[in-house]
Parts: C-alpha cells; structure tokens; sequence
C-alpha cells in the first residue's frame, strides 16, 4: 500500500445519494483475483452503453473534471459486502471520497486498500460540491495526520475521525501483516523478557 500523508487535488462531483457497491464495480467484472484493472469498469453502466461507448453525461467521461478526489452523495458504498469496490476507485486513481455517510462496510474495505474516506457533514458537503460546481479547478487539501480536508480558496476546513490503528496503518504504507512486522523488534523484545 502507499503511503498517505497529504493530497492536494481538485476533485470529481458524483452528488448521487446510496450509490452502491454493484453501481461502483458490478458483479459480472469479478472475476479476477488481483486488485488491478478494476478501475476500467468503475461506474461501469453509468459511464457506458452496452455496446461499450462512453456516455457524455457521466462525470467521469467529462474532461472538465478530473483529480484524485470522488465527492459523492450520502450513503456511499451501500450495499454488498465488495471490497473490489475499494479496488475499482483505488485503481482508477482516487485516493479519497468524500461523502456526508459511508456504509460501515465500505468504509473498512476502502481503510484496508489505502483508500481514504473522508466523512463529512451535510452543510460541508454542500459547500464542497457547490465549489466544485462554481470552478472545477477548485483544489482542496487533505492533511491525514491532522485529519481535516480543506478548501483553502474559501478557508473551508472539516474535520473527519478515523480508526487510530488505521491512521497508523495509512500514514505508514502497512497493510495489516506490514504493521506486525514493524512490531517486530518490539514483540521479540517482549518475547526475551
């Protein structure tokens, strides 16, 4: 995994309320065993016709838009229990989604995948989308450590809560056996006294 301090980014607006995990990497693309290629079926249905054009009117299809920030509705990642959902905007090339609600299981599966969500309240995901909409070069910085996601042409600052094991394990780089390893020292110091 990679580590994840700060990002400065300007993002994607996708102000869709309950996207599910099917909406983000449906069912028919899980096949393989490894995290890579999935970002070329993220939003799959939305972002194409059956006969494999792109549609014009997804976000993601807009040159307009573009950066390492998703900025979705409320409820995101709802649905079936898919880690390949993480994997899909992992490999797509996010590294945050923004969101005023994450499903509890998405959220773990996007933590365990270097994949940051940032849960925010309503009115700051108003505001977030709105400067989004107005410019879409907005950019806006996401401090790990300090844990605030920031709008710095207007001073907007929100704060999010993450697990402290899972801070540790993003600021780090360390999947879960990564983290054991850097105990190492430690557990055979313990293990000799």
């Amino acid at each position: 995994m990679e580590k994840f301090t700060q990002i400065r980014s300007t993002a994607i607006p996708l102000p869709i309320e309950d996207v599910d995990t099917d909406q983000i990497i449906p069912a028919r693309f899980l096949k393989a065993t490894t995290r890579e290629g999935f970002g070329d079926n993220l939003f799959r249905d939305w972002r194409y016709t059956s006969d494999g054009q792109q549609k014009t009117d997804f976000v993601l299809n807009n040159p307009t838009y573009r950066g390492q920030i998703l900025v979705a509705g409320k409820n995101f990642g709802c649905g079936s229990s898919r880690e390949h959902a993480a994997w899909a905007l992992y490999d797509y090339g996010f590294r945050v989604v923004v969101s005023s609600f994450f499903a509890d299981i998405f959220r773990g599966n996007a933590l365990n995948n270097g994949l940051l969500p940032v849960q925010v309240t309503p009115e700051a995901l108003h505001a977030i989308l709105q400067a989004i909409e107005q410019d879409p070069e907005t950019t806006f910085e996401v401090d790990l450590e300090n844990q605030t996601f920031t709008l710095p042409a207007t001073g907007l600052e929100a704060t999010f809560d993450i697990d402290p094991f899972r801070k540790i394990c993003m600021i780090n780089g360390y999947d879960d056996i990564d983290y054991l390893l850097s105990l190492k020292s430690e557990i055979e110091a313990f293990e000799h006294a």
